[in-house]
């Protein structure tokens, strides 16, 4: 399938890359930062569909990848890098490949979540990227990260200037990239416009707090999450007061 990914342009040199076949539960934004010196790209997707010759272009530049956590949907792909970033607590994990599946079943399963009593979802493609593929066969290749990130480090490009922040809760984990002089954040799962997640087996509600607590006071001009569309920081503001109420 020749249009598993779709690139939309924000209208500031930054692209969200999608995959519009991936069922939602799955379907994670992959962001292409240019920068002067080098390209950043923000996540991997699910990696059921290569990337370098799905999209040349995102790898003429040799960018760096930058890992917001260690989940399926947002690693998939990172192996297809040269140099892969995250945060210091993801590392291990990345290094023994992330529980991975394509049925929600064994999802769940190698994820050790309980259902309870509501509907598990199936297959979580919309459609298959050729006849031949077997959804079983599926899995996450482990991934040396090259660049161990902590709080506080600068990501350098020419032009733009990230600084990581590490947002634990969802998972352990965790980071945002604050690109100051335009006041864009790159949440990844922390934060989207959307119902959060803190009940995985190594989520952290007292942690997501204080991530969600910091985030409420963070100047910011535009949000560019991990799943969804990008929102501005008065949105921002009111889904972590949202959050801090519910919890």
């Amino acid at each position: 399938m020749d249009n598993w990914y779709r690139e939309h342009p924000t209208g500031t040199g930054v692209v969200r890359i999608t995959e519009p076949y991936v069922d939602p539960l799955l379907s994670a934004n992959l962001w292409w930062l240019p920068g002067t010196d080098r390209d950043l790209v923000v996540d991997a997707g699910l990696g059921v569909v290569p990337l370098r010759p799905a999209l040349p272009r995102l790898f003429e530049r040799d960018p760096l990848v930058v890992l917001t956590h260690a989940h399926l949907d947002h690693v998939g792909g990172a192996h297809e890098f040269r140099e892969r970033a995250a945060h210091t607590a993801a590392v291990s994990l990345l290094a023994g490949g992330v529980p991975a599946a394509l049925y929600g079943a064994d999802l769940y399963a190698r994820l050790g979540l309980d259902p309870g009593d509501g509907p598990v979802p199936g297959l979580l493609l919309k459609s298959l990227p050729h006849p031949g593929y077997d959804p079983r066969g599926y899995r996450v290749e482990p991934v040396e990260v090259t660049r161990p990130l902590a709080d506080g480090d600068r990501i350098e490009l020419g032009g733009r200037t990230l600084t990581v922040l590490h947002l634990p809760g969802h998972t352990p984990g965790c980071l945002a990239l604050l690109e100051e002089r335009t006041g864009a954040l790159y949440s990844g799962d922390v934060v989207y416009d959307g119902l959060l997640i803190d009940d995985l087996p190594d989520s952290d509600v007292p942690a997501y707090r204080r991530s969600m607590a910091f985030l409420a006071e963070l100047g910011v001009s535009v949000v560019h999450p991990g799943h969804g569309r990008s929102f501005d920081g008065a949105r921002l503001r009111e889904l972590a007061a949202g959050y801090l109420r519910r919890t």
